[in-house]
């Protein structure tokens, strides 16, 4: 088994009844499933090792058919399950770039110290991404733009912003 998955999307539903199943990624930008075979579905904590056949975008989804995946009967349940693949079959990255799953659950703060939350998800607008930063009781959307990223610090497990005036308000 490999030593960390990477969580890619989340099967919604099944496609036609040839065995597709449509997968919600995490990422719909995301080219990753288009350079990989070897995937994992993980469903009630049984993580399943299976190969991608085939893959195509349809509407704000893709559509996967898995090896194995024969009929409606067998894609039915896999809804529900989480697309991962092995995090040694990422693409490298180049400066200053990171995947989604690095930020997420990283520990939030001001620049003056103040502890706003954890990063729940990413959340990817036609602006940009937004963290999503679950805090005491409230839950704040951040642009991911460098005037308002100040640091992201993996070492620390912490990332460090300077909100425009009103940004934080309810």
């Amino acid at each position: 088994m490999p030593e960390r998955l990477v969580p890619l999307g989340e099967i919604v539903a099944t496609h036609g009844i040839e065995g597709w199943l449509k997968l919600k990624p995490h990422n719909p930008a995301s080219p990753t499933l288009l350079s990989t075979r070897e995937i994992f579905l993980e469903k009630d904590g049984v993580q399943t090792p299976l190969v991608l056949k085939s893959i195509k975008p349809h509407k704000n989804l893709l559509l996967v058919l898995i090896e194995g995946i024969d009929g409606i009967n067998q894609a039915e349940k896999w809804i529900g399950a989480m697309l991962s693949i092995d995090e040694a079959g990422l693409p490298p990255l180049g400066a200053n770039e990171y995947y989604y799953y690095q930020v997420v659950g990283l520990d939030v703060y001001d620049t003056k110290g103040t502890h706003l939350g954890k990063i729940a998800r990413i959340w990817p607008t036609a602006g940009g991404d937004l963290y999503v930063v679950q805090g005491e009781g409230k839950e704040y959307l951040i642009p991911v733009v460098k005037e308002i990223i100040e640091k992201i610090d993996f070492d620390a497990g912490r990332v460090i912003v300077d909100p425009p005036e009103g940004l934080l308000e309810l």
